[in-house]
C-alpha cells in the first residue's frame, strides 16, 4: 500500500508512457530514468573498522521526503559502487526533490533505527538529468561539508522494456586463501560508447566454493547492453574478504549474443583469465570456467498492451453511511445535498469515476453502501446496492451513481459500524471468476469512500491479502475531519501488509488518501494521485501469472464474432 498524503508520488516504476487521456494524466515527456549510485572517501566509523554503507533514496511528496528504495548493503568499503539501479519517471514539467542518504549499517543487522547516517545529499531529478552525472559533497548535519562524495548517474530508459534471467555457475576457480577456499563472487559491467565501464550486476558471494552456482537474477536488457546484442560486457570474478579487498581471480568478455546461446538446456562457457597469470606463468591455462546455464528473455508488457487488447477497467464504489457522518438534512453533514455545491463524496466518486469509466465499455457500475440500516426491515448492512436492487446493482455511468447515491439517502437510516471487509470480498467474489478465464479481460478497481477509521481492520486485513492474488485494486478515500493516522496500520509494520495469520500480501494493491488534502486542488490532482499507480498493479497482476494481452487484432475479431 502506498500512503499519500498529497497530490503526487511520482514513482511509478513500470509505466513507460503517459497513460492516461484526461488532464489528470496529460504529460507531454513522460520519461523512464534509470539512476546508478557510489561514494567516495567514507569515512571510517571509527579506527577498526570500515563502514558497511547503504544509500536510501527518498523523495519529496508534499514537502515530506517518502523512502522511495534503497541499495544494497555493501560490506567495508569506503568507496561503494551499488549494484542496485533505481528507476524513476521523469517530469519535464514538475521539480522532483530527491535526497539521498548516506547509512553506515552494522553487520548484525539491516535496520535503519541503529543505523549512523554518515551524509546526505539533496538534488532534484532534472539536475542529474541535465548533467547526466552528477557529483556532490555528502553533508552532515553537524558540519557544512566533508571529504565524502556521491555520484549518481542518469540514463533514460529507451522503449526496450524486455528483461532477461541469467544463470552463472562456475569450476574450478583459482584458490585464493590459505585456510580455506575462495570466497567467489561475479560482476558485469557493460562497456560504453566511450569506453567506460557500468556495473550491471554483483552476484551474492559463495562461501568457501571453487565450484560456485549464484542465484538466477534478472536485468533489463537496456540496463545489461543497452539494447545493443553486440555491445561488450566485461565479467570479473573476484574472491571475497572481509576486509573489503577482494582479491582478483579472473575475468572475460561477452556479449548478450553469445549469451543468447544459452537456451533450451544449452549451456555457453567461457574461460576466465588472469592476464598477469597469463604472462608470468608458461603453462597457465585459465583460472577456471564460467558458465552460463540459463538466458532467458522476459517480454515485459505495458498498461496500454493490456488496454488496447481489450482488457476492461471494472468499476465500483462503495460509500460509507454510518451515523458519524451526520444527519443528511443537516448542512453539517458530510452527505448534505447542497443545491450549487457538490459535497466531498460527490467530489471524489466524480474525480475518480471520470477516468475510469473512459476504460469499461458499457459505462455500467455497481454502486454499494456500507454502515445503514435499510429497508423494508432496516437491518444493518455492509453491502447493500444503492439502488436497492440487489440483482442489479449497476448504475448507468458515473451521472446514474450519483442520482441513485442521492435518491437512497432519505430512504436509509445512517448507522454503524464502519464494516469494509465485505465490501471487498463481494467485489473479489466477482475478480475470482475471471482468474478462471486465463485473458486479461477484466480487472476490477473499488473505490471504497469512507469518514472514519475502520472497525473491522482484521477481517479487512484477510481480505486484502486474498484479493492480492487476484485481478483488483482497492482505492480508499478517507472523507471529513477524522484522524486517519490509524490506516496506516495496513501498511504493517515492516511495510508490507499482512493478515491476522501473518501472511503478506502478495502484490501491493490498497491505496489510501484523506480527501481533506485535496480540498483547495482541482479533481484532476486527487485522482492522478489515487490512480497512478493502478498501471503498475494491472501489469503486475498480468506478468506475474504469464498472461500475455491479447493483440489487438485479436481482441476485434473476437469482438465481432461475440456480436
Amino acid at each position: 500500500m502506498t500512503y499519500y498524503t498529497g497530490d503526487k508520488f511520482l514513482v511509478r516504476p513500470f509505466r513507460s508512457k503517459s497513460i492516461f487521456p484526461r488532464s489528470a494524466f496529460h504529460s507531454p515527456c513522460l520519461t523512464k530514468v534509470e539512476l546508478r549510485v557510489a561514494c567516495k572517501g567514507i569515512s571510517d566509523r571509527d579506527a577498526l573498522s570500515k563502514p558497511d554503507p547503504c544509500v536510501v533514496l527518498k523523495m519529496q511528496s508534499h514537502g515530506q521526503w517518502l523512502e522511495v528504495d534503497r541499495t544494497e548493503v555493501l560490506r567495508s568499503s569506503i568507496n561503494p559502487t551499488f549494484s542496485k539501479v533505481f528507476t524513476l519517471d521523469y517530469y519535464f514539467e514538475e521539480v522532483q526533490r530527491l535526497r539521498y542518504e548516506l547509512y553506515d549499517i552494522s553487520s548484525s543487522h539491516n535496520g535503519m533505527r541503529e543505523a549512523d547516517c554518515l551524509g546526505a545529499m539533496e538534488c532534484t531529478l532534472g539536475q542529474i538529468v541535465s548533467q547526466r552525472k552528477l557529483s556532490k559533497a555528502l553533508l552532515k548535519q553537524s558540519s557544512t561539508g566533508g571529504k565524502s562524495t556521491i555520484t549518481i548517474t542518469a540514463e533514460e530508459l529507451t522503449g526496450n522494456d524486455d528483461y532477461v534471467e541469467l544463470s552463472f555457475s562456475a569450476r574450478k576457480l583459482d584458490d585464493k586463501d590459505f585456510f580455506s577456499k575462495s570466497d567467489p563472487f561475479l560482476e558485469i559491467y557493460r562497456v560504453n560508447d566511450d569506453a567506460t565501464q557500468q556495473l550491471v550486476y554483483r552476484t551474492e558471494t559463495v562461501m568457501n566454493n571453487l565450484n560456485p552456482v549464484w542465484k538466477t537474477f534478472k536485468t533489463s536488457l537496456n540496463c545489461l547492453c543497452s539494447g545493443d546484442h553486440e555491445r561488450m560486457l566485461k565479467c570479473t570474478v573476484w574472491d571475497w574478504d572481509s576486509n573489503g579487498k577482494h582479491d582478483y581471480i579472473g575475468e572475460f568478455e561477452a556479449t548478450f549474443k553469445e549469451m543468447r546461446g544459452a537456451t533450451d538446456g544449452k549451456q555457453v562457457q567461457w574461460e576466465c583469465i588472469n592476464p598477469k597469470y597469463k604472462v608470468k606463468k608458461k603453462n597457465y591455462r585459465n583460472s577456471g570456467i564460467v558458465i552460463l546455464n540459463q538466458c532467458k528473455v522476459i517480454k515485459m508488457h505495458s498498461f496500454l498492451d493490456y488496454i488496447m487488447g481489450g482488457c476492461q477497467i471494472q468499476f465500483t464504489v462503495a460509500i460509507d453511511f454510518t451515523a458519524s457522518n451526520g444527519d443528511p438534512r443537516n448542512s453539517c453533514s458530510l452527505h448534505y445535498i447542497h443545491p450549487y455545491q457538490p459535497n466531498e463524496y460527490l467530489k471524489a466518486l466524480v474525480a475518480v469515476g471520470e477516468i475510469c469509466q473512459d476504460y469499461d465499455s458499457d459505462k455500467m457500475f455497481p454502486a454499494f453502501g456500507f454502515g445503514a440500516r435499510i429497508p423494508p426491515d432496516f437491518k444493518v448492512s455492509h453491502d447493500f446496492a444503492v439502488n436497492f436492487n440487489e440483482d442489479n446493482p449497476e448504475c448507468a455511468g458515473i451521472q446514474g451513481v450519483v442520482e441513485a447515491y442521492q435518491n437512497c439517502l432519505p430512504k436509509i437510516q445512517l448507522y454503524g459500524p464502519t464494516n469494509i471487509a465485505p465490501i471487498i470480498q463481494k467485489v473479489a467474489n466477482s475478480a475470482s471468476e475471471e482468474v478462471h478465464t486465463r485473458e486479461a479481460m477484466q480487472y476490477f478497481i473499488l473505490l471504497i469512500l469512507t469518514d472514519g477509521v475502520i472497525t473491522d481492520m482484521a477481517d479487512t486485513r484477510e481480505a486484502i491479502v486474498q484479493a492480492s492474488h487476484l485481478p483488483m485494486s482497492i482505492i480508499i478515500v478517507g472523507v471529513g475531519n477524522a484522524d486517519f493516522t490509524d490506516m496506516q496500520t495496513l501498511d504493517g509494520d515492516d511495510g508490507i501488509l499482512r493478515s491476522p495469520k501473518g501472511e503478506p500480501v502478495l502484490r501491493d494493491i490498497v491505496q489510501f488518501v484523506p480527501f481533506r488534502n485535496f480540498k483547495h486542488a482541482s479533481p484532476a490532482a486527487l485522482a492522478k494521485s489515487v490512480l497512478a499507480e493502478v498501471p503498475n498493479q494491472v501489469v503486475d497482476y498480468y506478468n506475474s501469472k504469464g498472461i500475455k494481452p491479447k493483440c489487438p487484432s485479436e481482441y476485434e475479431a473476437s469482438r465481432t464474432f461475440g456480436h
